[in-house]
């Protein structure tokens, strides 16, 4: 990689992978998982080295910045904008990971990802990268981190504190 544009919204899902796979995990595991090519990955994890948001090896997220970022810039830096009512798989505060912490069943403020095989109606928000609803779809924790990081990019206060006390637990129940 010659020059450095800044992250980008697959850099998320990158280091959220990593920090729920087994340690030997390599760049073809991580690109599987996520739907994304191998050199996707290799590039990711050259901007994220960058941001120091991953060790210079590149096998250990550094998880407190990580969390800042995802708290204090991933709102500004890939915000979550609503869109029109769609047919879809819920998201933010409207997951299951979520919902069950919140008091919220008015079907108006439920937020999904478009996705035509989905079950939820609501307004819309475009995932962080093309493929995120499929690969979410196949991994059920790495769905629960999606979801809460659209939380952090999308919610109201109370709610970026749940996701970000949610999120802090899933960290540190992971390898180091």
């Amino acid at each position: 990689m010659n020059q450095h544009n800044g992250m980008r919204p697959q850099d998320i899902a990158v280091l959220l992978k990593i920090i729920i796979s087994p340690s030997n995990w390599m760049n073809k595991d991580i690109a599987e998982a996520l739907l994304l090519s191998p050199a996707e990955i290799s590039y990711s994890l050259q901007r994220s080295t960058l941001a120091e948001l991953i060790d210079p090896s590149k096998r250990k997220v550094m998880r407190k910045t990580f969390l800042e970022f995802i708290r204090y810039g991933l709102p500004h830096v890939f915000p979550a904008i609503k869109g029109a009512i769609a047919v879809g798989i819920p998201t933010a505060f409207s997951s299951p990971v979520m919902s069950k912490h919140l008091m919220t069943n008015q079907s108006s403020e439920m937020v999904v990802w478009p996705y035509l095989e989905g079950q939820a109606r609501g307004e819309s928000i475009i995932p962080l990268y093309p493929n995120a609803v499929k690969a979410a779809l196949r991994d059920p924790e790495l769905y629960e981190l999606f979801a809460l990081v659209d939380t952090m990019r999308l919610g109201k206060v109370r709610e970026k504190e749940i996701a970000l006390n949610l999120l802090k637990e899933k960290f540190d129940t992971r390898h180091a």
